[in-house]
């Protein structure tokens, strides 16, 4: 029978334990858990357990809540000021909107917005609603990552040199060939190979990798850099990550054989431990309850397939950022 489901992986287990023929004594919650708890170890330690991707976030503004504000438009770059909480901020955009009649889009907050209270600009005033703001990535200083990504190895290069060193026309690379290629069988390798490792340490120079910090249990990618001066609101951040794959997505992860034989492998423990609290009782016939036994062999199979798995995958240490 075809593994392409979280329940078809957890009835081929039992199966494999001797079901229907046998009473397998493990309540569904149970199995629940050991089954989260082979997805997670087959996340962190086997290669095809994650994927390598390159994850975007725009660096987003933070939002005014507004429930009333006077006629026009708000101006760009004007500060806005509380006057209850005596709080500031600057007025900013995302793409050519400042706002969406319904809020208003700031950055470089300083203070707290209170619900209800008014707010002023040079040119205009309105009312904050009962919800008064929603910080964005600029103003928080860090990027909410998604629970699927477990490492984050590598930030694109931040900044317009970078960018526009990829054009065609303005690329050096693209300019020597034009200028000194013309025959590459009269020209040596060795300038282009010299001045291609001179750009490399000016490109490094000029546009550093930021210093990064993640840990996947807070979900957030802080990044080490002058937010006033080498970041702007609208600006796109990428980030090379490992991602856990999603077995709701790529179905075939229920059928990966050893996925299957350590969850198998986890139910039979449980099982075992399930019937440790009764050892030795003496069942109809003569037969006895054997749960120690089954706990042992299960502690051997388990210990097995862990084995096998870091002997040939690295630990998800190798590649967290």
């Amino acid at each position: 029978m075809a593994v392409s489901s979280r329940e078809d992986l957890k009835q081929y287990c039992l199966r494999a334990l001797g079901a229907p023929v046998l009473e397998i004594n493990i309540e569904d919650d149970q199995l629940e858990d050991r089954l989260d708890d082979a997805l997670e170890y087959w996340r962190q330690y086997h290669s095809d357990g994650v994927e390598q991707i390159y994850m975007k976030q725009m660096i987003t503004a933070s939002r005014l809540n507004l429930t009333t504000s006077t006629a026009g438009n708000f101006t760009l770059l004007e500060t806005v000021t509380g006057q209850t909480s005596g709080a500031t901020a600057l007025i900013t955009q995302e793409g050519t909107s400042v706002s969406s009649g319904s809020s208003l889009l700031v950055y470089k907050i300083v203070g707290t917005f209170v619900a209800g209270e008014t707010i002023t600009t040079p040119t205009r005033t309105a009312i904050l609603s009962a919800i008064p703001f929603v910080k964005g990535v600029y103003d928080n200083q860090f990027i909410t990552v998604p629970d699927l990504v477990y490492g984050i190895t590598n930030i694109l290069p931040i900044g317009n040199t970078y960018q526009n060193s990829q054009n065609l026309f303005n690329n050096i690379q693209y300019q020597m060939r034009l200028n000194s290629f013309a025959d590459l069988s009269s020209i040596s390798m060795i300038y282009y190979t010299t001045a291609m490792s001179y750009l490399d340490m000016v490109n490094f120079e000029l546009n550093r990798i930021p210093t990064i910090r993640f840990n996947r249990y807070q979900s957030k990618l802080f990044l080490d850099i002058n937010w006033d001066t080498e970041i702007f609101v609208g600006q796109y951040i990428v980030a090379q990550c490992y991602r856990a794959l999603d077995p709701t997505e790529y179905n075939k992860v229920w059928s990966e054989p050893w996925l299957k034989h350590y969850t198998t492998g986890l139910f039979k423990k449980q099982w075992g431990i399930n019937l440790k609290k009764f050892g030795g009782m003496l069942l109809p016939g003569g037969v006895t309850i054997d749960g120690q036994g089954m706990y042992d062999e299960a502690m051997g199979e388990i210990k097995d397939l862990e084995e096998e798995l870091m002997n040939k995958s690295a630990p998800m240490s190798f590649f967290t950022g």
